[in-house]
Formats: structure tokens, C-alpha cells, sequence
């Protein structure tokens, strides 16, 4: 499975216009509640990048460490970025 990075790239350029978004209604006071859901969509749109990334890294680098007999390094990375996303 290759790394789809122009739906990433593409995913990314909308959260960077979202987080342009959150500083422009910040700077005209915009309501809060209304600021809150703009900060939770980009909460979301990083979480969907992540999905993919670590979606990617399962089914192909984790594997392949596997294989190359270094299944103690696959376990850790993957404890380390459950651990992260559980922040």
C-alpha cells in the first residue's frame, strides 16, 4: 500500500485555510461557540491525517520490520503512537 500524499497534501492546505479561519474570527470576536466548532473541524481534519498515516504505517512499515526480523521495534513504534493519540 503506497502513501496517498496528495489526498494528505490536499487535506492539509484546507486545515491551514481552517486555521487561517480560527485566527480571522478571533481577531473580529467572533462567537465562541462558533470558534470552538471551526477549532474541533481542524481537531478532526489533523486526527483523519493521522488515521491515514498510521493506517499506512501498520499495513506497510510495521510489517516490513516484521519481516526483517525486528518485530521489537514495530511494537514500540506503534505503542508510542497509540500513546500519543490517546493525549
Amino acid at each position: 500500500m503506497n502513501i496517498n500524499k496528495s489526498k494528505i497534501l490536499r487535506r492539509l492546505k484546507i486545515i491551514e485555510g481552517q486555521v487561517r479561519g480560527l485566527g480571522e474570527m478571533v481577531e473580529k470576536g467572533a462567537y465562541c461557540i462558533d470558534v470552538i466548532t471551526q477549532g474541533s473541524a481542524v481537531k478532526q481534519g489533523i486526527s483523519n491525517i493521522e488515521d491515514m498515516l498510521m493506517e499506512h504505517h501498520l499495513s506497510h512499515c510495521v510489517v516490513k520490520q516484521i519481516k526483517e526480523g525486528k518485530p521489537t521495534k514495530a511494537v514500540e513504534e506503534v505503542l508510542k503512537v497509540y500513546k500519543l493519540k490517546r493525549k
